[in-house]
C-alpha cells in the first residue's frame, strides 16, 4: 500500500507460490510406491529436491513489477533494445535509468552488468544480451545463452542478492525457439542451485501467457516435485543435458591430444606406413600401452569363474549403495572445488574428464564426500568411454592423494568405471609425485590401456595439439 492507501502494483515474491507446492495434493497422493524404488531403478539426473523445487517460482506476469533483489532485463548489445520487458523497466525505473545505462558502455552477448533499480521495487536490475539464433550456429547460440542465464546467478552470488527474477531471456525479436531455449534456461538454474543454492532464496521465472505452457511442460524435467513424477520426466529429457553445471558439451571444444605432440605433421604419415601404426587413434602405439601378459590376465578370470557372478552382484549392491548416498548428500562444498570437470571429447569422440590436482586440498576435505562427489560426477560419464586428463600442475604435499584412497575408489566403482576407462594424460609430472609408480599402481588396479606423461619441459609442443589446454592452465593460474 502507498501512503494514500492505493494498492501497489508491484508484487512481493514472498507471497507467490513456489514451484514445489504447486499441485502438492495431487503429486503425493500416489507417492507411497514412488517412495520404495528399487536398488536398480534408474534415477533422474535432476533428482527430486524439495528444497531446491521450493526456491523456484512460476510467475505470469511482467518481471518489472517484482519486488526481488534483483530482476533480469534483455537488450541488446547497445543496451537499447524496445522489446516488451525492457520498456516496461524503462517506464517504471524512470530517466535515471538511461543515465546509468550510458556508463555501461555496452554489453557483450552471453554477458551481465548490473545497474540501479530507481524506482522499481527491485533494487537492481541485471541487463544481459541473448544470442541472435541461426540454425547453422546452433551450438554458438546454445553456449552464448548458458552463459547468459550462469553470468546472471554468478553476479546475484556475488553481491549476496537473495532472490533473483528472470524474464524470458531469448526475446522472439532474436528468433530463438521456446522449447530449446527452455531447457536450457531450467537445467543451467537447477544445476547452479545444485552447488550454490546457500547463497540464493528464491528464483522467478516471469512469463508471458504464450510462454507460460511450455515452462509448465518442461519444469517437471529438472525440477521435479516427487519421486514420481521425477521417474515420469526421465523418458522426456533431451539428449543433451550439458555438463556437471549445464553448460552445453560442444565437441568443437575438445581436447586433441597428439600421439607425438614433437614431431612434424609432415613426417607422421612416413611414420605410419613405416611402423604398421595408425596414428589417427590415440595411444595406439607400444610405450603408450603399457599393457600387461593378456592371457595371463584371462587366466586368472577363468580361474575365479564360479564365484565371479557372485562376487559381480555383491559389489554392484555396494556400488548402489554409494551412489544412492552420493545423491543424496550435500556435496556443494566439494563441487566448489573445481577439482573434477568435464571439457568435452578427444579425437575418438571420447569423453574427457579433468582432474585438477591443485584443487584437492587432501588435508583439509572429507575424502569420503570427495569419493562421493566422484562416483555422482561420474556415473552417468562412464557407461561410455572415456578418459582422464590429471593436471599436476603447482600442486603440493597437501594435494596428493595417498594410495589408501585409490585402493578404496577401485573397490567402490563399478566395472564400468574400469572397463571403459580408455586413456589417462598426467599433466607436468614430477619428480616427487613418481608418475611411473602412480601409472603402474593405476594400470595394474584399473587395468587401463593408455598411460602418458606431459612433461614441463614439452608443454610449448603440447599446446599445439590441445585447443582448449591453454585455457585450462590459465584457470589453473598458471
Amino acid at each position: 500500500m502507498d501512503p494514500l492507501g492505493a494498492p501497489s502494483q508491484f508484487v512481493d515474491v514472498d507471497t507467490l507460490p513456489s514451484w514445489g507446492d504447486s499441485c502438492e495434493d495431487e503429486l503425493n497422493t500416489s507417492d507411497t510406491a514412488a517412495e520404495t524404488l528399487q536398488e536398480n531403478t534408474v534415477r533422474s539426473p535432476f533428482l527430486y529436491d524439495k528444497d531446491i523445487s521450493g526456491k523456484v517460482i512460476l510467475w505470469k506476469g511482467d518481471v518489472a513489477l517484482l519486488n526481488c533483489t534483483a530482476i533480469v532485463n534483455t537488450s541488446n548489445e547497445s543496451l537499447t533494445d524496445k522489446n516488451p520487458v525492457s520498456e516496461s523497466i524503462f517506464m517504471l525505473a524512470g530517466p535515471d535509468l538511461k543515465e546509468d545505462l550510458q556508463k555501461l558502455k555496452g554489453c557483450r552477448t552471453g554477458e551481465a552488468k548490473l545497474t540501479k533499480g530507481f524506482n522499481l521495487a527491485a533494487r537492481f536490475i541485471i541487463h544481459t544480451v541473448g544470442p541472435k539464433y541461426k540454425s547453422r550456429y546452433r551450438t554458438a547460440a546454445e553456449s552464448s545463452l548458458y552463459s547468459c542465464y550462469r553470468n546472471v546467478l554468478q553476479l546475484a552470488k556475488e553481491q549476496s542478492m537473495s532472490s533473483v527474477g528472470f524474464c524470458v531471456i531469448n526475446s522472439a525479436k532474436r528468433g530463438y525457439p521456446l522449447e530449446d531455449a527452455t531447457h536450457i534456461a531450467l537445467r543451467t538454474v537447477r544445476r547452479f542451485l545444485e552447488i550454490h543454492g546457500e547463497t540464493i532464496e528464491k528464483v522467478v521465472f516471469a512469463v508471458s501467457e504464450l510462454e507460460e505452457a511450455t515452462y509448465q511442460k518442461l519444469l517437471p524435467l529438472y525440477f521435479p516435485r516427487s519421486l514420481k513424477e521425477e521417474c515420469r520426466s526421465l523418458p522426456y529429457l533431451p539428449a543433451d543435458i550439458g555438463n556437471a553445471e549445464g553448460e552445453p558439451v560442444v565437441p568443437e571444444r575438445q581436447i586433441r591430444i597428439s600421439e607425438k605432440p614433437g614431431a612434424p605433421e609432415d613426417n607422421q604419415e612416413e611414420e605410419a606406413e613405416g611402423l604398421g601404426v595408425d596414428l589417427s587413434f590415440i595411444g595406439s602405439h607400444a610405450f603408450a600401452r603399457m599393457e600387461g601378459d593378456i592371457d595371463k590376465q584371462r587366466r586368472l578370470i577363468l580361474q575365479g569363474q564360479l564365484s565371479e557372478a557372485a562376487l559381480q552382484k555383491q559389489h554392484q549392491r555396494n556400488y548402489n549403495r554409494w551412489l544412492c548416498q552420493a545423491r543424496s548428500e550435500d556435496l556443494s562444498d566439494i563441487a566448489s572445488l573445481k577439482a573434477l570437470y568435464q571439457t568435452g571429447v578427444d579425437n575418438c569422440g571420447r569423453t574427457v574428464m579433468v582432474v585438477v590436482g591443485r584443487n584437492i586440498p587432501v588435508t583439509l576435505i572429507d575424502m569420503d564426500k570427495a569419493l562421493l562427489y566422484f562416483i555422482h560426477v561420474m556415473d552417468h560419464i562412464a557407461v561410455k568411454e572415456y578418459v582422464l586428463v590429471y593436471f599436476h600442475t603447482l600442486t603440493s604435499e597437501y594435494n596428493h592423494l595417498d594410495s589408501d584412497f585409490l585402493k578404496k575408489l577401485y573397490d567402490v566403482v563399478d566395472v564400468k568405471y574400469k572397463r571403459n576407462l580408455k586413456a589417462v594424460y598426467f599433466v607436468h609430472p614430477t619428480f616427487r609425485s613418481k608418475p611411473e609408480t602412480l601409472a603402474l599402481s593405476l594400470q595394474s588396479l584399473l587395468l587401463m590401456p593408455t598411460v602418458s606423461f606431459i612433461t614441463l619441459a614439452h608443454q610449448n609442443l603440447v599446446v599445439r595439439h590441445f585447443t582448449t589446454l591453454l585455457s585450462s592452465l590459465s584457470y589453473l593460474g598458471c
